[in-house]
């Protein structure tokens, strides 16, 4: 990545002028109730930022996937409502994703929403990996910059990326590896070691000819994890496993498991060798679950990695998605140095140390 991404100071003077700021407000819903407000407060530093120095802010979201069409269970309208509350006076827009031209990048549609507006702020690091109309049109005509949140996430992920403390250790879970492979192969570049759990260790374990019952996995990738696994880069791969035997019953494995056998979690030994590994690093990065810890007989593995995170004296990092989940419901989320409010976008910015929204920044006209 190379080139200047205009920050906030790079507008100028704002007072008087109308800022069109893409911000991030994908909250979860209840029965039309935020449950969770932390995206909306995310972007709160930047909004002041404009608004204290007399910018007239208007927010642009999207909000969960209406498909291109307005849909009432999709409406803005409850968070336009906290927003009224946290800053007031500052406008919110519509759904973006009611407009088929938003995830289209249609330039009518970009056209519409520049219209009357005099600088654009992208601060959605969430959906800075995606060439849509509002996060890499806007630039093309309008003076532009990042927004705090998002030049923090810069800052922070391709810190990790471009110079990390070491050791360096990244934390992977979740139930695929095809999802994350570009990434893992990334990472195997700069870290000094892997840990890996979640449903996608069983591939792994499968490569390595163990077991693995009817545990989730991809066939399809064994043969990528045996070419990961004699990479010669350090890879931590569970020891112990806790899930249900054929009977559906709650029981701990070995590395093998038995015949109709299904693994949900990595074991106590495992939990522990693993926490051994990021307190022994200086940066870690963690990405995924270590089991289904929505379920209370399946949560050991993931509380054990994430008190670990809390607890190590490494600069440590959590890449959004299911990983802050987990955090936020051990009460550790204030424990760990960054968490990200993008899980998708932390994982490509790490893999390809770009994403479009940023590209889209630095070819604006003030860049």
């Amino acid at each position: 990545m190379s080139g200047h991404i205009p920050t906030l100071a790079d507008l100028g003077d704002v007072a008087g002028k109308r800022v069109l700021v893409r911000t991030d407000f994908n909250v979860p819903l209840e029965d039309g109730r935020i449950t969770d407000d932390f995206r909306i407060r995310a972007a709160l530093p930047t909004i002041e930022w404009l608004t204290q120095r007399g910018a007239q802010v208007v927010c642009a979201s999207h909000l969960g996937r209406p498909k291109g069409q307005p849909n009432p269970k999709y409406s803005m309208e409850p968070v336009r409502a906290r927003l009224a509350e946290l800053a007031p006076g500052v406008e919110l827009l519509e759904n973006l994703r009611y407009h088929a031209g938003e995830e289209g990048n249609d330039p009518a549609f970009v056209a519409q929403l520049v219209e009357g507006v005099d600088a654009y702020v992208d601060d959605a690091f969430g959906a800075a990996h995606r060439a849509h109309a509002s996060i890499v049109g806007p630039p093309k005509t309008l003076p532009s910059a990042m927004g705090l949140l998002l030049q923090r996430e810069v800052e922070v992920l391709l810190g990790l990326r471009n110079d990390p403390k070491r050791p360096f250790v990244a934390v992977l879970g979740g139930a695929k590896i095809s999802d994350k492979l570009g990434v893992v192969e990334a990472l195997l570049n700069v870290v000094d070691s892997l840990v890996i759990g979640g449903a996608m260790c069983f591939t792994f374990l499968a490569a390595q000819g163990h077991s693995i019952g009817d545990s989730l996995w991809e066939p399809e990738q064994v043969d990528t994890c045996r070419r990961l696994l004699a990479s010669g880069k350090t890879i931590h791969l569970p020891e112990d496993l806790v899930g249900v035997d054929a009977a559906g019953s709650f029981a701990t494995f070995g590395r093998n498991l038995p015949d109709g056998a299904k693994g949900f979690d990595i074991g106590p030994g495992t939990a522990a060798a693993f926490s051994d590994v990021v307190m022994d690093a200086r940066t870690v990065f963690w990405n995924g679950p270590m089991g289904m810890f929505e379920d209370p007989r399946f949560e050991a593995g993931t509380r054990t990695v994430a008190q670990a995170m809390a607890d190590t004296k490494a600069f440590t990092v959590v890449g959004g998605g299911d990983s802050a989940a987990a955090l936020a419901q051990f009460g550790l989320a204030d424990e760990v140095d960054h968490v990200s409010t993008g899980g998708g976008a932390s994982l490509e910015l790490l893999e390809l140390g770009d994403l479009p929204g940023l590209e889209a920044l630095r070819g604006a006209p003030n860049a």
